[in-house]
């Protein structure tokens, strides 16, 4: 390496450690739109019903991490809507969240000097920025991974939100023609299950009373919490004909019917996708099977 090369690192070095100094000692203030948001979601919080269900552990050194990366994404308005939603459905903390990600970065970053020693014990003559920019890629991915693993549980988890919403809905269907008011028929629907996702909206609806809002109103705000349409829509329907039992119970029925046909369309096609790649294993091993056959044949004639 020469000295220009180590110069420039060097450079790079320093004035990365100054402007992590500056930072440190003069922390950017946040800006209107930051401050309004920050507010906007103390509300949306105060509001919101306040689960039971067993929340994430987090260390007092995560939470510190997490707290000091979420004031970061504050000042510069990032408010990661969506995995918040995620995160609310799944039970985990958002603070916990973040110093995740922070500490697998980390990691990822520890990775140069174990790139650079193997590349030593190699013998290669590469250049230091090769493991570098390694390190640097291998920090990115495993910052990454944590928003990889939240999307594929959440999204297992809401469909199972979404299937106990279907048979929530026949529920409050039956009890409505058994002569029940709207908000009677929704708790003693939402009190039949103990599953995670009936206690969730059972929690809902306890905790409207408390607040001082419908019980639709509540259905809403959870739905907004875990960013789960079939709420959403449940809410507005419900505002809209909650005097009229008769329409109520039609369009209950209405919406169930169509999330089950949803849920069989959605198995259906899972289905036919594990088939088509079950057939392209036996494809697989079958062209695999005939190489076994035909290479000592192919090597006798290429042999003699």
């Amino acid at each position: 390496m020469n000295v220009l090369t180590i110069s420039l690192l060097g450079g790079a070095l320093i004035g990365l450690g100054l402007f992590t100094l500056s930072r440190a000692l003069f922390p950017a203030r946040p800006g209107l739109a930051a401050r309004l948001s920050a507010t906007d979601g103390l509300r949306r919080e105060s509001e919101i019903s306040v689960s039971v269900i067993s929340r994430e552990e987090v260390s007092p050194f995560r939470r510190r991490l997490g707290e000091s990366m979420g004031r970061f994404y504050a000042a510069r308005g990032w408010e990661m809507r969506s995995a918040r939603a995620d995160l609310a459905l799944l039970g985990r903390s958002w603070d916990g969240f973040l110093a995740t990600k922070c500490l697998l970065g980390a990691a990822g970053l520890l990775s140069a000097p174990l790139v650079a020693g193997w590349v030593s014990l190699m013998g290669w003559g590469l250049n230091l920025s090769v493991p570098l920019w390694s390190a640097l890629v291998i920090a990115l991915i495993f910052f990454m991974l944590p928003d990889v693993q939240l999307k594929r549980d959440a999204a297992a988890k809401r469909r199972d939100f979404r299937h106990a919403v279907g048979a929530f809905l026949d529920l409050v269907s039956m009890n409505l023609a058994g002569g029940r008011g709207v908000p009677e028929a929704l708790m003693m629907a939402s009190s039949v299950g103990d599953g995670w996702a009936m206690v969730r909206v059972r929690e809902a609806l306890s905790n409207a009373r408390i607040v001082g809002i419908t019980p639709w109103q509540a259905l809403g705000q959870l739905g907004e919490e875990v960013d789960l349409d079939e709420l959403r829509d449940l809410s507005s329907a419900l505002g809209l004909v909650a005097e009229d039992g008769a329409k109520v119970r039609q369009s209950l029925a209405a919406r169930a019917e169509t999330m089950r046909k949803r849920e069989l369309a959605e198995v259906e096609g899972q289905a036919g996708e594990r088939s088509q790649s079950m057939l392209v294993a036996q494809l697989l091993l079958c062209a695999g099977f005939l190489i076994f056959l035909s290479y000592p044949a192919a090597m006798k004639m290429l042999g003699s």
